[in-house]
């Protein structure tokens, strides 16, 4: 080989990427990797159990109850395993922009974009449930939707899962324009803590569970309470802690 030959050869050796374990290991991060969770959905409790048993067989369900019971992460991975099998066409992730405009409204983008902060306990569940190639698949080709509430007026949803998470903070006009969207072939599933409104007025998703009850209603409506707490020990105390002192003020403003 002439000196020239060696020259050029060591020129394009010097250009190349040397091989580095960090560089490699950085690539493969990178790349998004199919590793949904195909584990069987348990329930942990009775609650549970009622839970999964109204979402599977019913059109709807109200679920009730403090954080750290699971409430999202059942609903999340129920309705991934809907649309994969082709149950249904659609996953819609609502609720009331309440706080999002004061708190997000320095985000860039839509509406869609600055509220899909407030859902990500349920989106992260449905990446780990189907997959992240999958969910980003779904959610470009539209089979996950995220919008606040005020959207859907004037839509009705066939075949879908719509997700109504932070209830409590839904007037009455916003609930009753919600619940009559609703069309064929669809399950609702509507998630909310009536003790924990932002609202002056009366909580839309507690006059409705009036309406439920009063009316007798074939709608389930499942309550959590702090003995259903299945996140971990610390969140049940605290769950407790707060529930206690509540009742105390609720008391005192009683009086």
């Amino acid at each position: 080989m002439g000196r020239s030959s060696r020259r050029d050869s060591r020129s394009s050796q010097r250009h190349k990427r040397p091989f580095n374990i960090h560089n490699r290991l950085e690539e493969s991060l990178r790349k998004p990797r199919e590793e949904p969770d195909t584990e069987p959905l348990k329930a942990l409790n009775r609650r549970q159990a009622d839970y999964i048993r109204a979402i599977e067989t019913g059109e709807q369900v109200f679920t009730l109850g403090p954080a750290g019971t699971g409430k999202t992460f059942i609903a999340a991975t129920v309705a991934c395993d809907l649309l994969l099998s082709g149950d249904i066409d659609k996953i819609i992730l609502t609720r009331p922009a309440v706080g999002v405009d004061e708190e997000h409204g320095f985000l860039p983008g839509d509406i869609g974009k600055k509220i899909a902060p407030w859902v990500v306990p349920f989106t992260e569940v449905m990446q780990k449930r189907m997959g992240k190639d999958k969910f980003k698949r779904a959610m470009h080709d539209g089979q996950i939707e995220i919008a606040p509430i005020a959207y859907m007026r004037g839509r009705t949803f066939d075949k879908a899962l719509i997700f109504l998470d932070e209830a409590q903070n839904t007037t009455y006009a916003q609930i009753k324009m919600f619940l009559t969207r609703i069309g064929e072939g669809s399950k609702v599933i509507v998630n909310g803590d009536i003790r924990q409104t932002d609202l002056e007025g009366e909580s839309g998703l507690a006059t409705v569970l009036k309406i439920i009850n009063t009316l007798k209603l074939p709608v389930p409506v499942i309550e959590f309470t702090n003995e259903d707490v299945v996140r971990s020990g610390i969140c049940k105390m605290w769950a407790e802690a707060f529930t206690k002192v509540e009742d105390a003020q609720h008391k005192v403003r009683s009086i």
